[in-house]
């Protein structure tokens, strides 16, 4: 369903607004009412080699700028987009389907982001290194080249500023392949900030593509020689299959991957306070979060009391249009996700689970709904499910918690709520993820810490110091002061 304000976009190449290669287009529409946002370029490999070769011939350049110039361009990109404020999150609900709550979330993250990444033009690039052999000895950082950057739908707006900020901080020239679900929030409109920030031509390109055609752009940016680092975030079946592309061609990638995140409530814990946690952490933006809680691991001495009020709680969530401010459950990004949502719901159902709240469509959303148990065969039990669904296991004592929460092939965000922070620090050196928040849920990220999870959610961090070794190449280099025997 077209409209009069869907807006006609090209991709962003060199600096310049263009056409795909062969002229393609396609619609992104709006996941609640269906109407198109915006009529898009449908990108392939073609597109890709083209902005790859344009990133490669922009390098040079861009690596050399001093500091204050690379800084001076993110302090002013997030001027920028905090005048765009109420623009970005009406097109974030647009476009992806996100409530108020959450683009004003976004709104505030994603400056920061950017006024950290500055700081990264002036992080330290090497140390001397004391040496037997009387040479000055150094370990020195250079950016790697051109950054492959491949970014999500789910948090469009940080995920992409994420996937392209602390590469282009530090010296390297980046494309950007955002997903078909966001290719404006999450992807055109960083050439249109950048640019007005300053950024030279070249040193960000942005590629999109229609739905079912990413294969090829991501194919271009694994092979092509020029691409010397890539990072992804997204789901764990995509980014193996990047992973193992990118050891063929030997690169480094930075992978964020899917999770099956736990919330543990202790006995100890505040039940009230537990409950809001819980539902902020498994219900924000309808759960399509990789850091949403999808179980709640509860001890028996409380969990009557908690079930109870965690479903009477959830019961007042307001599904419906995103754009309205009271909605908390706005629609699943599209009719696949919902799809899945609702099958697997449906099949934990059918294997003996209990549905305590929601398990309704309504629309194109899924009520935010509680699950209990939830039986270890079920594929809701097993793999990551991205929407407004959690379930809740009662369990003994923190020894069985903590194996609980340990049972599964992810290992990203966790949570650990009690009254104890000594028992909850204790605990979290038990727990297989990498992130633990005690007494919080595990939705929480702030630009300069190293976010990023073990086991099948991925390796490699996008924050803090790690994202300098992520994103650039570590030489050692020596001066002799003078001349040395040799044996022959």
């Amino acid at each position: 369903m077209a409209t009069a304000t869907a807006q006609q976009h090209k991709q962003f190449i060199g600096g310049e607004w263009v056409d795909a290669a062969d002229g393609g287009t396609f619609e992104d529409r709006d996941p609640f009412t269906g109407e198109t946002v915006a009529v898009v370029p449908a990108g392939g490999a073609e597109d890709a080699r083209r902005a790859i070769e344009s990133a490669a011939a922009a390098f040079a350049s861009w690596s050399a700028a001093p500091p204050a110039v690379r800084q001076g361009v993110f302090l002013k990109a997030a001027d920028v987009l905090e005048s765009r404020r109420d623009e970005v999150v009406g097109l974030l609900a647009r476009e992806t389907g996100c409530g108020f709550g959450f683009g004003m979330f976004q709104m505030g993250f994603v400056p920061g982001l950017l006024r950290q990444a500055a700081a990264l033009a002036y992080a330290p690039v090497g140390t001397v290194i004391p040496s037997d052999t009387g040479a000055f000895s150094m370990g020195l950082r250079r950016p790697a080249g051109v950054v492959g950057a491949i970014a999500p739908w789910n948090a469009a707006l940080i995920l992409s500023a994420r996937s392209l900020a602390a590469p282009l901080a530090l010296g390297n020239t980046v494309v950007l392949k955002p997903s078909e679900w966001s290719p404006v929030v999450g992807g055109l409109i960083w050439g249109e900030i950048l640019t007005e920030a300053g950024l030279p031509p070249g040193a960000l390109n942005v590629v999109t593509h229609a739905p079912g055609g990413a294969q090829p752009i991501g194919d271009e940016l694994v092979s092509h020689p020029a691409v010397r680092r890539l990072n992804f975030t997204g789901s764990t079946e995509t980014g193996r299959k990047l992973a193992e592309a990118a050891g063929r061609h030997l690169k480094r990638i930075v992978l964020e991957l899917g999770g099956y995140n736990p919330l543990v409530v202790l006995a100890d814990a505040d039940v009230e306070y537990a409950v809001d946690a819980s539902t902020f952490g498994a219900f924000l933006h309808q759960g399509q979060i990789c850091m949403s809680a999808r179980r709640i691991i509860v001890e028996r001495p409380i969990a009557d009391e908690f079930v109870e009020k965690l479903v009477a709680k959830t019961k007042t969530l307001k599904a419906g249009d995103p754009k309205e401010p009271d909605t908390i459950i706005g629609p699943l990004i599209n009719e696949d996700a919902l799809a899945t949502v609702r099958s697997r719901v449906d099949d934990a159902v059918a294997r003996g689970a209990k549905v305590l709240a929601g398990g309704e469509v309504v629309g194109p959303c899924y009520t935010a709904t509680v699950l209990a148990e939830v039986p270890e065969d079920a594929e809701f039990a097993r793999v990551e499910t991205f929407g407004p669904v959690v379930a809740v296991e009662v369990v003994d004592g923190p020894d069985e918690a903590i194996a609980r929460a340990n049972a599964t092939s992810y290992g990203l965000s966790s949570g650990i709520l009690t009254s104890d922070p000594d028992r909850g620090l204790a605990l979290a050196q038990r727990l297989d993820a990498g992130i633990v928040h005690v007494n919080d849920q595990p939705v929480g990220d702030e630009p300069q810490m190293p976010f990023g999870g073990v086991k099948d959610s991925g390796f490699g961090r996008f924050g803090g110091q790690a994202v300098v070794d992520e994103f650039t190449e570590l030489r050692w280099i020596t001066v002799q002061s003078g001349s040395h025997p040799f044996p022959f």
